[in-house]
C-alpha cells in the first residue's frame, strides 16, 4: 500500500518532482519568520525555535506588546509590526502564517510575493477562488506552500500509518469520521478540514461528494446560509451529513452534526479494511485484527498503539519548560524540514489543503443542490453564495465572531 498523500503531484514546479535533485539536498538550519503571535502564532514559534534545524529570526504582530513578550521568552529580537519590512530584514526560508481564518489567503499572496516558502493555517482559503490563488503564485514563485493540518502527522497518527503501510487491516473498504459537535458547518470549516485531510491521506482524492445538511431538522434553503464565527467563511446547516467516493471503490462517511455541548467522545476517524479496523480518537489508537466483531467477543481483542514521536522530539521538549510543546506542530515542523532538504513536497502540501477545500465546497454545494458533486469542480465560485445570488439573495448579513454570541443570534434567526 502506498499513502496517497506522499505521492507527487502532476503540477508541482520542476524542482519537486526530479528525484535526482532531492538527493542531492544538503542538511542545513532553515530561517523562520512567524506572522501573528496570539495562542497559534505562539505555539508555531515555540516549536520552530525548539526544533534543532529552524530558528525563529522574525516576529511579527500589530500588537507590539504580543511579539514582545513572546521574543523575551523565545530570545528572538527581529520584532515587527510590517510584514514586508519583517521579510526584507531577517530573509526568512519560511513564513508561518497562523492568523485568523479570513486572513489565511490574503496575507498568504502578500507573503509569497517575496518568494520564501510558506505554512498557512488550516483552510488556506475560504473558497476555491482563494485557494487556487495561493497556489498559482505559489508555483510561479518556485516554493512550497504547506498547510498547518497538524493531526494528519502527530503521533498517533504515525502510529495508524504504520499498521496501515504494514497491511495490518487488509485492504481498506470504507472510512468513519466525525467531529466533536461544533455546529455543522462551521465543524467543517474547523474541525472538518483536519479530518477531510486524514481521509484523504489513505484513501486518495476525493472523486465525488453527496451530502446532506438540516438546520433545526429540515434541508437547508438559501436563506440559511451565514457567515461562520472566527472569520470561516459562509457556512450552512447545523447538522452535515456527507458520503465520499474514494479510488478504487473506497467509501467514506463524514459526520458534522452540532451537539449542545461539545463532545470529545464523538471526535473520531477509523478505517474498515477487509482483514481488521484502526481507530483513532483523541485518548489514543487502536487496531482490531477482525472487522466483524461483536462487542461482547472482541473489547480484548483492541491493541493499543504505541504513539511514535520523532527522534528530536524529547530534547527540543526541554527547551519548553512548561512542557507546552506540541507534539503535532513538532511533526509538522520535522516534516517540513525533511520535505525542504530532500526537495519534495510537504505531505500537507498546498495542493492537500486545497483538495480539502474542494471537499468542502462540494458538500456543501451537494446539500444545496441536492445532487453528487463531482470534483474537482469547474465552477470555483463558493456554492453557497452563488445558490443565494440565483434566488435574488445577496451576501448574507455579518453576525459575531465568537462563538457564544454567534449560537446566541443563530438561535434567534433559526426561531
Amino acid at each position: 500500500m502506498t499513502l496517497s498523500g506522499v505521492n507527487w503531484c502532476v503540477d508541482s514546479p520542476d524542482w519537486l518532482r526530479n528525484p535526482i535533485r532531492r538527493k542531492r539536498g544538503r542538511m542545513k538550519t532553515y530561517r523562520v519568520a512567524i506572522l501573528g503571535c496570539r495562542s497559534r502564532g505562539t505555539s508555531a514559534a515555540r516549536v520552530y525555535q525548539a526544533h534543532p534545524r529552524t530558528n525563529v529570526v522574525g516576529l511579527c504582530d500589530l500588537l507590539e506588546d504580543r511579539s514582545k513578550s513572546l521574543g523575551d521568552e523565545l530570545g528572538v529580537a527581529g520584532r515587527f509590526t510590517d510584514l514586508d519590512e519583517m521579510i526584507r530584514q531577517t530573509q526568512p526560508d519560511i513564513v508561518a502564517i497562523p492568523t485568523a481564518p479570513y486572513l489565511h489567503a490574503p496575507l498568504a499572496l502578500r507573503v509569497l510575493e517575496h518568494g520564501v516558502h510558506i505554512e498557512v493555517e488550516k483552510p488556506m482559503g475560504m473558497d476555491l477562488l482563494e485557494t487556487d490563488s495561493v497556489m498559482e503564485k505559489a508555483e510561479e514563485k518556485g516554493v512550497q506552500v504547506a498547510v498547518h493540518h497538524q493531526w494528519r502527522l502527530h503521533a498517533w497518527a504515525q502510529a495508524i500509518s504504520k499498521y496501515y503501510e504494514s497491511g495490518k487491516i487488509g485492504e481498506l473498504r470504507y472510512i468513519y469520521a466525525s467531529g466533536k459537535g461544533y455546529y455543522g458547518g462551521f465543524g467543517l470549516m474547523e474541525i472538518g478540514t483536519h479530518l477531510l485531510n486524514s481521509m484523504i491521506k489513505f484513501g486518495g482524492h476525493c472523486q465525488s461528494v453527496t451530502a446532506h445538511a438540516t438546520r433545526r431538522g429540515r434541508p437547508i434553503t438559501p436563506k440559511d446560509v451565514l457567515p461562520a464565527p472566527r472569520g470561516n467563511g459562509t457556512i450552512a446547516g447545523d447538522n452535515v451529513t456527507a458520503s465520499l467516493q474514494f479510488p478504487n471503490g473506497v467509501t467514506g462517511t463524514l459526520l458534522q452534526h452540532h451537539l449542545e455541548s461539545n463532545d470529545v467522545n464523538a471526535h473520531v476517524i477509523e478505517l474498515y479494511g477487509t482483514e481488521g479496523r484502526l481507530l483513532w480518537h483523541t485518548q489514543g489508537a487502536w487496531h482490531l485484527p477482525n472487522p466483524h466483531m461483536v462487542p461482547e467477543n472482541n473489547l480484548d481483542r483492541w491493541e493499543k498503539l504505541t504513539p511514535l514521536y520523532p527522534e528530536s522530539f524529547e530534547e527540543a521538549a526541554k527547551k519548553i519548560p512548561d512542557g507546552s510543546l506540541i507534539e503535532g506542530d513538532y511533526w509538522f515542523v520535522e516534516e517540513y524540514v525533511r520535505a525542504l532538504n530532500e526537495r519534495r513536497p510537504h505531505e500537507c502540501s498546498g495542493h492537500e489543503g486545497r483538495h480539502v477545500v474542494e471537499i468542502i465546497m462540494g458538500i456543501f454545494e451537494s446539500a444545496a443542490y441536492g445532487t453528487r458533486v463531482d470534483l474537482p469542480q469547474s465552477d470555483r465560485e463558493h456554492p453557497l453564495l452563488r445558490w443565494r445570488k440565483e434566488t435574488g439573495l445577496g451576501p448574507p448579513d455579518p453576525m459575531p465572531m465568537i462563538d457564544k454570541e454567534w449560537l446566541e443570534e443563530e438561535n434567534r434567526g433559526a426561531g
